[in-house]
Order: C-alpha cells, then sequence, then structure tokens
C-alpha cells in the first residue's frame, strides 16, 4: 500500500504517526508546499517528502487530505482523478461535494471522511444508553478553548480558525454535531444567542449559545466556544432512568446507579495522547478511524459519509445565519 498525506501540518503529522504503527509495511509519503515542513517531517518520520503530488515518482494507492480545510474540495478532486483513494479530514465546506461524489463513483474509489467522535468508545456508550431508555432526555454540553491555545506555535492569522469561512466555533460545530444527531435525533427545531465578547481581531462570534429540540423528544442546549482559558469538553445527559457526566477522555465517564446512588466510573476505551495537545485530543480514536478507512477500501461501511456531512454543514450554516 502506497499512501500520500497532503498537508503536513498538525494533523498530517498525526497520520503519518498512526499511519507508520497501524501500516506498518505501507510505503508513507508527504507532500506540502511549505519547504521548511516539507524538511521537518521527512528528517522526523524518515519519509520521502515532496512540494507537490507532481513531483511523486511513486505510484499511489490512496491520500489523505490534511490540509486546511479551504482546500480539500480541489485536492480531493485532483485525487480522485489521479485514480486514488481518498481519506479527507472535516472540510467545514461543501465546496464540490456533488462533483467529488460523483467522480468518486465514476472511478471506483472511496470516498471517506473523519468524523473522529463517532470513533470514541464514550460517545459509543452514551449512545446505547440513550437509545436504551425509555424516555427521552436531556443533555447539557460545553465545548470550548480559547482559541490562540489551539496551536500556540502557529501565528493565529495563518491558522485556518481565525478566518471566517472555517473558524474555530464553526469547526467544533461540525466534530460534534454528527455524533449529536446520530445519538439524540435529527435537529428539528433550534434557538440560538450568538455573541463576540473577546478583544482577539476576529470577525466572527466567538461564542454560541444554542437550544436543541431533536425529532424523537430529546431536548439539550449546546454551548460553543473559543473564549475559555480552560480547554473543555463537559457533558451531561439525563432523564429520570440515569444519569451520565463526561469530561472529555475515556478515564472521565461517570454513570449513576439510580438504585444506590453511586456515581460509577465507565472505562470506556484506551487513551493514548500526545504531548501539547489539550487532555481531551484521544489518538486512539484517530487510529480506529484509520482502520475504518482501510475496512473500507475492502469492502466495509464507513461511520459516515459526505452525504451525511453535507446535511451537517447546511445546518450550520442555518445556525451561523
Amino acid at each position: 500500500m502506497n499512501i500520500c498525506v497532503i498537508g503536513l501540518g498538525s494533523m498530517g503529522r498525526r497520520r503519518i504517526r498512526l499511519l507508520k504503527e497501524v501500516m506498518r509495511d505501507a510505503l508513507i509519503i508527504g507532500v506540502d508546499n511549505n519547504t521548511e515542513r516539507v524538511q521537518s517531517v521527512k528528517k522526523e518520520y524518515d519519509i520521502a517528502c515532496y512540494h507537490s503530488l507532481d513531483n511523486v515518482k511513486d505510484s499511489l494507492d490512496c491520500a489523505f487530505v490534511c490540509t486546511p480545510p479551504q482546500f480539500h474540495a480541489s485536492i480531493i478532486r485532483e485525487c480522485l482523478q489521479r485514480e486514488l483513494h481518498v481519506f479527507s479530514e472535516i472540510n467545514l465546506l461543501s465546496d464540490l461535494y456533488e462533483e467529488n461524489k460523483r467522480l468518486a463513483q465514476e472511478k471506483g474509489k472511496v470516498l471517506f471522511l473523519s468524523s473522529t467522535p463517532m470513533y470514541k468508545e464514550e460517545m459509543q456508550y452514551i449512545d446505547k444508553r440513550v437509545k436504551q431508555s425509555r424516555s427521552p432526555c436531556v443533555y447539557q454540553y460545553h465545548v470550548g478553548q480559547y482559541l490562540p491555545d489551539w496551536h500556540p506555535w502557529d501565528n493565529l492569522k495563518d491558522f485556518f480558525v481565525s478566518n471566517k469561512m472555517t473558524n474555530g466555533c464553526r469547526e467544533y460545530l461540525a466534530i460534534e454535531l454528527p455524533w449529536m444527531q446520530r445519538t439524540f435525533g435529527k435537529i428539528l427545531n433550534f434557538n440560538v444567542i450568538k455573541r463576540k465578547i473577546t478583544g482577539l481581531d476576529l470577525d466572527f462570534p466567538d461564542v454560541y449559545m444554542i437550544q436543541n429540540e431533536h425529532e424523537n423528544g430529546n431536548v439539550g442546549s449546546l454551548l460553543i466556544d473559543v473564549v475559555s482559558r480552560q480547554a473543555v469538553h463537559h457533558l451531561e445527559v439525563f432523564n429520570e432512568e440515569f444519569y451520565i457526566r463526561w469530561d472529555g477522555t475515556p478515564d472521565s465517564l461517570w454513570d449513576k446507579d439510580i438504585v444506590t446512588g453511586e456515581m460509577k466510573a465507565v472505562r470506556a476505551g484506551s487513551y493514548k495522547h500526545e504531548d501539547g495537545y489539550a487532555d481531551f485530543i484521544n489518538e486512539t480514536a484517530y487510529a480506529k478511524e484509520i482502520d475504518n478507512f482501510f475496512e473500507t477500501l475492502k469492502g466495509g461501511e464507513p461511520l459516515y459519509n459526505f452525504t451525511e456531512d453535507q446535511k451537517i454543514l447546511q445546518l450550520i450554516d442555518e445556525i451561523e445565519r
């Protein structure tokens, strides 16, 4: 298997690191138009790196698109035209979705989309508990982190989350809404309050307070921000049958025993963390979706796809309006 990772920023490096673990016999090649990144990744991971796909001499089987999301659409199209299977990080924009889906079908290639929370065992546990319940539930969910703290090693203005079209709040929504709709049901109605409260030089709201009503009767509040000086993932889900609390990591999931009144820890999967990232960044979930991609190449089913994501992005557009 010959694999090309396009985009050698933090996500591209993560994919290379994990690919070397899960695909030990694969040939991995890096591509980035930034000379410094090319040299750094070449040295750190001992792989060949190039400035363009045109410079790659080896035949390729698939590509991991890890560039900033505003460039995904055209890169995905080029990869499909080159007869490559494609793994894409979250897109944030639905540019060329119909064209690329059609092209993938014509070429007989897999077009795979990341949705990392779906691979977390905590989310799978919560999903099971919610769907086993005999009555609707309520949730409160807060996801936030001060935007300059996301990548403190980067100039914020050079980081796509400071761009209005691909801003940090939009990325949080694109990460969280897919698993939330799958667990709690399609959002039928929502009410949103949005504000800009930081002094950061941003031209988009940095706080979204959203009340959701789901088609199956579940209701909840979602607070998304790029303001909190403490990185936070805090979720409570409850009704008269159960109470669950989660703080973003596999060792922070709790389920109350209603009979005894005791909060019981639920061990939900392994936890692999890379230094320099917030505690809720679990490398294990990223590895599992890489596994799912290669299973899909063999005829399996992806947990998430571009058609579902198109609807999520339309919902986010409505929330932002």
